[in-house]
């Protein structure tokens, strides 16, 4: 099972890279808005885990899927300023791109920074979702 997860996680690599390195975030529309919001609040307490405290301004590229509304509620949630537009004000900028794939009945989920990559697994219910996976976290350079 959790080779299943880590092969996932790393064909989930596969996607178009953007010119700062990372990929260009998706999320598939048949996640409920209950379980992205599960999802987003995780990895959101664990990328803040990783990144620090909110005197980031986060980038993401605009994006309406539940997924991507909310991963920006979350981040919001934390104290984080979140760009859409890519205009910030001056703090330092953490750019922020994320894959979602339904694989086998799980959610995989990977968010990437240009300093620190996280996956996980996640199971979905009518209520939410919970993990099935460890965290996976990856550091750059």
């Amino acid at each position: 099972m959790l080779a299943v997860v880590f092969v996932s996680c790393a064909l989930i690599g596969c996607q178009t890279s953007t010119t700062d390195g990372l990929v260009e975030s998706s999320s598939p529309p048949e996640i409920s808005g209950s379980a992205a919001s599960a999802i987003a609040g995780d990895m959101v307490t664990k990328l803040a885990e990783q990144v620090g405290p909110a005197n980031h301004t986060i980038i993401l590229k605009p994006d309406s899927s539940p997924f991507g509304q909310a991963l920006e509620a979350a981040l919001k949630s934390w104290g984080y300023a979140v760009a859409t537009d890519q205009k910030t004000d001056g703090k330092a900028e953490v750019p922020l791109a994320y894959v979602i794939d339904i694989h086998e009945g799980q959610v995989l989920v990977r968010m990437s920074t240009s300093s620190v990559e996280l996956a996980r697994a996640y199971q979905t219910t009518m209520s939410g979702a919970s993990p099935t996976s460890p965290l996976s976290v990856m550091r750059r350079g």
